[in-house]
């Protein structure tokens, strides 16, 4: 029969198999859409036997699963759980470590926007009192997204501006709090003279949630 000691020590495998930046910023991706060790490499500059090795501790810690196809091996969150996991992580991190909040602020906090609260978000998009723009890649999008968002990818927002009536407040999301292409997106709308806040939160800390995602709950 396994002791108490012997419990916590199996348990203590996840918690190492989070203790790398890199492995959280793989989790973070995988939140996303499954990807194949390739595409996860180039999205997190890494090298493929660099991803490969943390990915394989990933696995063995339970936190991801994988398939292969052909000579491709693609990788997806083990559950929701697993993002749920990662953004609690997060939120403990950024409430106790002033290194971490001081990271914060510089990195993605630092504009004067306007965010959202989850609860605002849902209350402004069902009472349709804003247009809510997901700015992540296409493929992102695809698999998993707040129901009645629009897909406008960083990258071609300022030619698709006229897809967005002009008196609409737009509401910008993207991959989660520590992603930068929302605030990118709400200069951009700025520039062109348009009303934009972003949201404070991004699929990462929804999944799992009552938030309505539309296909994310299913990917796992």
């Amino acid at each position: 029969m396994a002791s108490k000691a012997e419990l916590f020590e199996a348990v203590s495998r996840t918690g190492r198999a989070l203790g790398s930046g890199k492995r959280l910023e793989l989790l973070d991706l995988l939140a996303q859409a499954e990807r194949s060790v390739q595409e996860l490499a180039e999205v997190a500059g890494l090298n493929v036997t660099t991803t490969s090795a943390h990915l394989q501790v990933l696995r063995d810690a339970g936190l991801v699963a994988s398939r292969r196809e052909g000579t491709r091996v693609f990788y997806r969150l083990a559950g929701p759980e697993v993002a749920a996991l990662v953004a609690g992580l997060c939120r403990l991190a950024e409430t106790y470590r002033p290194d971490v909040q001081a990271a914060l602020s510089s990195f993605v906090m630092g504009d004067d926007m306007r965010a959202l609260s989850r609860a605002e978000l849902l209350e402004a998009s069902t009472q349709g009192e804003v247009v809510v723009v997901d700015v992540r890649p296409a493929e992102e999008f695809a698999a998993g997204h707040l129901r009645g968002a629009r897909s406008i990818p960083l990258g071609e927002l300022a030619e698709r501006l006229s897809e967005i009536p002009m008196d609409a407040e737009v509401v910008a999301y993207c991959r989660g709090r520590y992603c930068v292409l929302s605030h990118q997106a709400v200069r951009t709308l700025r520039e062109h003279g348009r009303r934009a806040a972003l949201s404070a939160e991004g699929i990462l800390e929804w999944l799992g949630t009552e938030m309505p995602l539309d296909d994310a709950s299913k990917r796992s």
